[in-house]
């Protein structure tokens, strides 16, 4: 009983030594375990955990004119001119003892504390007082016998330093980022509104009609669109009228005329354009009442035109047959020499029509047993665009061979010859063909 009483005492006394320790961090052994909290280490000789020594072990553990003293598990930094450093070791014992600073005898209240009016102690606010050891980049903040120093907002501690947080680094931002020290700023490309400060939403540019026509929107940008016969311009906003009459000489038959957008063909007068829209056709003056011949005269319409034809007066000795051929007899001896009919024809001719063509057909009417026929141009060939080509033993055809730029009017005599060898006769009729040749070549 009594070495379990020493045993007790001894127990009670460590305990009083460890609670006497200004609360300082506390040595706890583990032999078991053979592990150490936090500011010890375990030594395997002494089979006990020992204190470590951060003024030793650490690189400047303290800054500026701080001074570090080693604690039992931890360590302080203290200002040089406040305190005196002593340290003492308990000899025996199960390890190192404690490392208290002095206070000097002036100086009645802890380190953080100060005495106040009345006479107890109170906190020092080192933040206030910028007794702090902050640096410019960190933020003091003021605690019970002390201060923390906190790195502000768009800073983060490493190394004991604050340093700059590169959000960019991160994707703070949509899509254009640029750090700044201790933030960041986000921006859009062109396009793009930059709605809360970090996403990026697309414009539609299209809401203040930027285009002259038509506006397309898309992502970031938009793209305009020209009215058929308009073309974007080099702007990208612009339209232009097109020319289509500059892109060929072949889009109108006649006249092309460009319009805001399109274009329109006009006929030349005589003529009106076609249901394509593009061709010329032949305004018929003799059906549509549109001309100024009288009611003795015959309208005859061609190409772009027309004619009044004033009523057929056969010069003597020819004598009237019909409303359009004259006939010289052959009882009168003044037309032995002459030819026996003379039939008066019309037609229209294109100007510049391609050569050779087939103009004009003509064949006798009437065949004798033993006669025969010879087709050709009397007279009104000076120029020698026509010729006869003979299709059969009756009839023949006429051939333009080069082209007639007109307008002009050409008479033709055109005139076929009877033979008849058997009863000794030769005689001739005539077609006079008068050819209006139009000025355009439709």
């Amino acid at each position: 009983l009594i070495q379990m009483g020493f045993c007790l005492e001894g127990l009670l006394i460590w305990q009083t030594l460890i609670t006497l320790n200004l609360n300082l961090k506390v040595f706890v052994f583990k032999s078991l375990m053979n592990t150490c909290t936090d500011g010890f280490t375990y030594d395997r000789r002494a089979r006990q955990c020992i204190d470590i020594d951060e003024c030793r072990t650490l690189p400047d553990p303290c800054r500026g004119d701080m001074q570090c003293v080693n604690q039992n598990g931890g360590y302080l930094c203290i200002p040089r001119g406040l305190y005196s450093q002593s340290y003492t070791r308990n000899s025996p014992g199960p390890g190192p003892g404690p490392s208290y600073p002095i206070v000097s005898r002036s100086t009645p209240c802890i380190l953080g504390y100060t005495l106040g009016a009345d006479g107890t102690c109170v906190d020092v606010d080192e933040c206030e007082t910028e007794s702090h050891q902050c640096n410019p980049t960190q933020v003091c903040i003021n605690t019970a016998g002390g201060y923390t120093c906190s790195c502000t907002e768009g800073y983060w501690l490493v190394g004991g330093q604050c340093q700059d947080i590169d959000e960019c680094r991160y994707g703070y931002c949509q899509q254009l980022c640029a750090n700044v020290p201790g933030s960041y700023s986000c921006s859009c490309s062109p396009g793009f509104l930059n709605a809360d400060s970090r996403t990026c939403q697309d414009v539609d540019e299209c809401e203040t009609n930027p285009c002259s026509h038509g506006c397309l929107n898309t992502y970031g940008s938009f793209m305009c669109t020209c009215d058929e016969g308009f073309e974007l311009a080099s702007d990208g906003t612009t339209c232009n009228d097109l020319d289509e009459c500059s892109f060929s000489d072949f889009l109108c038959q006649h006249t092309c005329v460009n319009t805001p957008g399109s274009f329109s063909c006009v006929c030349p007068p005589g003529y009106y354009v076609y249901e394509d829209g593009r061709r010329c056709e032949d305004l018929n003056e003799c059906e549509s009442g549109n001309n100024t011949c009288t009611t003795a005269q015959v309208c005859f319409n061609f190409q772009g035109g027309y004619t009044c034809l004033d009523p057929l007066r056969c010069d003597p000795p020819y004598i009237e047959l019909s409303d359009n051929q004259c006939m010289c007899s052959a009882e009168n001896p003044a037309c032995r020499e002459r030819p026996f009919t003379v039939l008066y024809r019309h037609m229209d001719l294109s100007s510049s029509r391609s050569v050779p063509a087939d103009i004009f057909q003509m064949q006798a009417t009437t065949r004798y047993p033993g006669a025969f026929y010879i087709f050709q141009i009397k007279s009104g060939n000076e120029g020698r665009e026509f010729y006869m080509r003979q299709t059969s033993n009756i009839s023949a055809t006429l051939v333009l061979a080069r082209p007639i730029k007109g307008p002009k009017t050409i008479v033709l005599d055109l005139e076929m010859v009877t033979v008849n060898n058997v009863i000794n006769f030769r005689g001739s009729s005539i077609i006079r063909l008068t050819i209006f040749v139009s000025e355009h070549p439709f």
